[in-house]
């Protein structure tokens, strides 16, 4: 990738991103596409460094209801073992000949203390297997209870149920160019002032030295009133913007990233909630244009949002827009 040497004079830079601008120590993109900072942190333990409340509210559902489960059949085979070990003539109603059999029983006996069901045909015996049961029914209560509060942490969570395009796209627009991204709601929420804000973060050659800068971009419309249908966010290329007089060649060779926020108020949670996602110059997709999410129900005259639509795009003619002779000055 090229470094960038010269950047539009008229385009302002920021400096409170919170991203370094040594880009030597950096890797990869600033922002990966799920929202989440591209950082690994180290220097501490692994343990300390790990929220696993945060950790359990963000990981995917099946991952969520995996770990339950898996810790419900292990803390149960663990408590199993103990009962095996400890001696089957100490649960009083065991009903079994066999050593699976024997092992199957102190299993569902474990499960019935631990959930504190207790159904009553087999009891300890003894004041080690007691205290055993003890034990296990003060775990499985306090398992119970943390399994509640994930649960309700991961529903009650205000999220914004919006997502991005893959894609973004240079496009025509207003006799010029505009890089385009694409967002839209897909749950049956309502999304409030919607706002976005677009940083373009390039790396800069400065004193023989690649640099991190990083530039608000000015936006069509920063703000929505209701997000309920899809929305382009537009950046036209203007003489404001860090990517004027940019070539087809700048675009496929210079190493920049387009930093996306996006917050809105949702009625539902009463609450604002965010998101955001990044594109990088690699995932601009140059000559294209959006096709439109939505149609007209005629059936009973609603409004249709094809998500499936949502990174669909077209081919369109720039070669007539770019406005840039070969022998002009490289930004």
């Amino acid at each position: 990738m090229s470094l960038i040497h010269k950047i539009n004079t008229k385009a302002t830079a920021e400096i409170n991103t919170g991203f370094g601008t040594n880009n030597a120590d950096y890797g990869g993109r600033f922002v990966n596409k799920n929202g989440n900072p591209n950082i690994e942190k180290r220097g501490i333990n692994y343990f300390e460094r790990i929220s696993w409340y945060h950790t359990m509210l963000q990981m995917p559902r099946w991952k969520f209801l995996i770990i339950l489960f898996s810790f419900y059949v292990l803390i149960n085979l663990l408590f199993a073992i103990i009962y095996y070990c400890i001696g089957m003539e100490h649960l009083e109603g065991i009903i079994a000949n066999t050593i699976a059999e024997k092992f199957g029983e102190a299993y569902f006996f474990s499960a019935q203390t631990f959930t504190t069901v207790g159904y009553g045909r087999i009891s300890p015996k003894g004041i080690t297997t007691s205290t055993v049961a003890a034990i296990e029914a003060l775990i499985g209560l306090l398992s119970f209870a943390i399994a509640t509060g994930l649960f309700y942490g991961r529903f009650s969570k205000p999220k914004a149920y919006v997502r991005f395009s893959e894609n973004a796209v240079l496009a025509p627009y207003n006799n010029g160019l505009a890089i385009m991204m694409r967002v839209a709601p897909y749950k049956n929420n309502n999304l409030l002032e919607a706002e976005a804000k677009v940083s373009a973060g390039i790396i800069v050659e400065e004193n023989g030295a690649p640099k991190n800068k990083f530039f608000q971009l000015g936006l069509e419309f920063e703000k929505v009133t209701s997000l309920t249908l899809s929305w382009t966010i537009v950046h036209p290329i203007t003489e404001k913007s860090p990517f004027y007089k940019f070539t087809a060649e700048d675009f496929a060779n210079v190493s920049a990233e387009l930093l996306v926020f996006f917050k809105a108020f949702d009625d539902m949670f009463s609450n604002t909630v965010m998101s955001r996602t990044s594109y990088t110059l690699k995932e601009l997709v140059i000559g294209a244009k959006f096709v439109p999410m939505y149609h007209r129900n005629k059936e009973n005259d609603t409004t249709i949002l094809d998500l499936n639509k949502l990174n669909s795009f077209i081919p369109a003619d720039i070669s007539h827009l770019w406005g840039i002779e070969k022998n002009e000055e490289k930004i």
